[in-house]
């Protein structure tokens, strides 16, 4: 059974299954699992307790129903707008989300079931081997709301589907498909949606089967190249964060609120 240190999790809901396999989904019932106050708390201190977790020896972190995570909480999120005490809490976490994924040497698989974007997305990228709905759409939607993309992106798409791919995607925050997301290296599998957890459980079933320090150590050696490229999510983490104090984020989010296109050019 998983520790006690998991029973204060709300929005991670925690499942014990066979071989020490544990699964998270994300939970904000009726709002599509969107990233919350208490979310991104939560996200930013759960890879640390499972590091700290002998008996968790690989992880599935989905989203409940049909999406994984639909983007930051609007009514969170406009709270940081020009709040310079609120802003720089939402940085530390942030910062701590990646940092903490980055150094959990237990296995992280994530089951893409549906819409990702924000910080949710950032979880689902970041994990060791992501599984995704082909038919799903995402976007790295910071640029639609007049902020960075300093999520996580700046650290790893460069990585994933190398950096003209990435420029394009962040600069525009165009959609893409699960299968395009494949095609060009985002994702290790696309797969039909009722495929996707199943494969994913699978996935962490065989690892947690398999031999742990040569899974860990393994894993530990490649996000050495992760390791490297902090310095460059770090300045896109403050970048994103001075947005938050200024016009255009006050802008692209009362534009998202209001359901009508933002003008960044008055």
């Amino acid at each position: 059974m998983p520790s006690q240190r998991f029973d204060r999790y709300t929005r991670l809901q925690i499942e014990d299954r066979d071989n020490g396999v544990m699964l998270i989904t994300l939970s904000n019932p009726g709002k599509l699992n969107a990233t919350d106050a208490a979310m991104h708390a939560e996200l930013a201190t759960i890879f640390v307790d499972i590091h700290n977790s002998p008996e968790v020896r690989a992880v599935v972190i989905t989203g409940e129903g049909t999406a994984f995570s639909a983007g930051g909480d609007l009514d969170w999120i406009s709270l940081q707008v020009g709040d310079h005490r609120r802003t720089m809490a939402a940085m530390r976490e942030g910062g701590d989300i990646v940092r903490t994924m980055i150094e959990c040497d237990t296995p992280i698989i994530s089951a893409i079931n549906g819409v990702a974007v924000g910080a949710g997305l950032a979880v689902a990228l970041l994990a060791d081997i992501s599984i995704i709905n082909q038919d799903t759409k995402f976007t790295d939607g910071h640029i639609r709301i007049g902020v960075v993309a300093g999520d996580h992106a700046v650290a790893i798409w460069p990585l994933l589907c190398g950096m003209a791919k990435a420029k394009y995607y962040l600069m525009t925050s165009d959609f893409i498909t699960g299968a395009e997301a494949e095609r060009i290296g985002l994702v290790s599998k696309a797969l039909p949606a009722d495929e996707v957890l199943p494969e994913a459980l699978a996935v962490a079933d065989r690892l947690a089967r398999g031999p742990r320090e040569a899974i860990t150590l393994t894993k530990r050696a490649l996000n050495h190249w992760l390791r490297q490229a902090l310095p460059n999510f770090e300045a896109s983490l403050a970048y994103e964060m001075l947005s938050f104090l200024g016009p255009e984020a006050e802008e692209g989010i009362s534009a998202l609120r209001e359901k009508r296109k933002p003008d960044f050019t008055r």
